[in-house]
């Protein structure tokens, strides 16, 4: 019995994460650090005939800084099923480098276990009794320390790569692909470029996102997720309920409120805690990482918050109907304020349809302000083309004459709003100074001086920020931006109009207050640049009509 020598059933235990290097390529089975790892521990295995190989267990590109790694769990099982009954690794930054959890194993879950722990080049083995109780923390902890400066090192080199317009992703949005020649740029995918394009054509156009889900469904069309797998991208869907995934409202919502398709990358929004917490939070939007005209841009700018305005209306469409009605969402009650919606009357065989005030009639908190439908649209019609009309005159002087005197009635108007502003700055300043002294002469109390305080100071902040937005302005008059009038173009593309559409609606016209049957007013898009050049041609000497903003 004295000669009896206990046989241990040993597990190898491999591990290689991304940021150790050498991980697996598409062209390899495995690394070639893992090979090595394998390697050693079967050649210490040769060496002791006391350890028999009973099982290997590899996690080929799985971080040390959890044990959520699936051959691992696989390992622990067999170790609660008696299988194993001894661990070796090549050393302790193979087992793990979180410093508490690596304790845990190797100090108090494996021995109660009855579990045997090697690691061949630290020189642990807790059946041979050589093992430091002070130096296996330690160098757990320097493993921790080690991970965490890696993932410090990571965040960095991922940071620069966003502020230089480099696509760090894994995936690239529906509509782009990643450039052949430079992994980190993006360029558009003709065919999903051509897809994002006819959706936000349609939302224009009137359509809510359910019917351009089904139209999408209709024409046979692969939703984003099964497009990837046409194209032999690995994709997987958690919220996919039928075996084919197939466009839904929410997918076509996701593609129009996506500002990558103007050219524009925001990357950065989520992050983790640290390199122990893996679970996402939603950054600040000021700690989010954007670049302007980093590539080429699907849609335009203009027609993109055409359509972020039309997605914060509400543009319900009737069961019987595709599309919203022209005026739909920009007609507001001219007394609450509240929305007006449509109402279908039937008489005499016939249906007759009115915008009435909401708040009339959910509540009846308001008058009805009722107006017939065709009224509204012929009327709203009518001063869009009289508008229409003042715009073009306005642009045809602009051909015509200098742009130069204008720039100078601009710059001067510019001057006088910033000298304004910075007299403002001071007076905060001033007055935020003072107030110290009143509290100490006993005219104001501790409290109310703080409540001033923070008042002036964010009065002053408010000021400064005002001065800037000016500053940007003039030097871009200075600069003589050709996109200065640039509004002046969306009214001459509908010189034309003969009839209202949803598309000219959204387009050109702000709001439409109702105030009863024979008297709306209507606000136009671009309505400040508007009035500000006809202040400035007044100026010049140009008589101007501008009387057409409603009945």
């Amino acid at each position: 019995m004295d000669n009896f020598r206990k046989v241990y059933h040993a597990a190898a235990y491999e591990r290689l994460s991304k940021e150790d290097g050498d991980i697996a390529s598409s062209g390899k089975t495995e690394s070639n650090s893992i090979s090595n790892q394998r390697s050693l521990i079967e050649n210490f295995i040769t060496e002791h005939e006391d350890i028999v190989l009973t099982k290997e267990y590899v996690d080929d590109g799985y971080s040390g800084a959890n044990f959520d790694r699936p051959h691992f769990q696989m390992m622990l099982e067999d170790i609660k099923s008696g299988i194993i009954d001894c661990v070796i690794v090549k050393d302790l930054s193979r087992f793990g480098r979180e410093y508490i959890d690596s304790g845990m194993y190797i100090e108090r879950l494996f021995p109660a276990l009855g579990v045997r722990f090697i690691a061949i080049n630290d020189h642990v083995d807790t059946a041979g009794g050589n093992q430091d109780d002070i130096i296996l923390p330690f160098k757990n902890l320097m493993n921790d320390a080690y991970c965490r400066d890696i993932s410090i090192k990571i965040r960095s080199h991922l940071a620069v790569k966003r502020k230089n317009g480099e696509y760090v992703g894994a995936f690239v949005v529906y509509g782009y692909m990643k450039s052949g020649d430079d992994p980190h740029k993006i360029i558009p995918d003709t065919y999903a470029a051509g897809i994002v394009q006819d959706i936000f054509r349609m939302k224009l156009n009137g359509y809510s996102q359910n019917t351009i889900a089904d139209r999408l469904n209709e024409q046979g069309i692969l939703c984003p997720m099964e497009y990837k797998h046409s194209v032999g991208i690995k994709v997987t869907d958690n919220f996919k309920t039928h075996e084919q995934a197939v466009w839904s409202p929410v997918s076509v919502r996701r593609i129009l409120e996506n500002e990558i398709y103007t050219g524009v990358l925001i990357q950065g929004r989520h992050s983790t805690p640290n390199n122990k917490v893996k679970k996402m939070y939603l950054k600040p939007e000021n700690e989010w990482i954007r670049i302007e005209e980093n590539h080429e841009a699907i849609v335009g700018k203009r027609e993109f918050m055409l359509v972020q305005k039309l997605l914060k209306m509400d543009s319900r469409t009737s069961p019987n109907e595709d599309g919203v009605y022209p005026l739909s969402g920009l007609v507001v009650c001219g007394d609450c304020g509240a929305p007006m919606i449509k109402r279908d009357v039937p008489a005499g065989g016939r249906i007759y349809s009115y915008y009435v005030c909401s708040r009339h009639d959910v509540r009846k908190d308001c008058s009805p302000h009722r107006i017939p439908k065709a009224k509204l649209e012929n009327d709203v019609l009518m001063v869009l083309q009289t508008h229409i009309a003042n715009v073009m005159d306005l642009k045809q002087i602009l051909d015509y004459v200098d742009v130069v005197p204008f720039q100078k009635i601009e710059l001067k108007e510019l001057e006088k709003r910033k000298e304004d502003m910075e007299a403002r700055v001071i007076r905060s300043r001033e007055l935020r100074d003072h107030l110290y002294e009143d509290m100490k002469d006993g005219m104001i109390p501790k409290e109310d001086y703080m409540e001033m305080y923070e008042g002036y100071t964010e009065s002053r902040r408010k000021a400064e920020e005002a001065v800037k937005v000016l500053e940007k302005e003039i030097a871009a008059v200075l600069e003589q931006s050709t996109e200065k009038y640039q509004w002046l173009a969306y009214f001459s593309e509908h010189k034309n109009i003969d009839r209202l559409t949803r598309l000219t609606a959204v387009e050109l016209i702000d709001q439409i207050r109702v105030i009863d049957k024979k008297h709306i007013e209507i606000t136009f898009n671009f309505d400040d640049c508007y009035q500000s050049l006809i202040r400035r041609m007044k100026m010049m000497g140009y008589e101007i009509n501008d009387s057409d903003a409603g009945f």
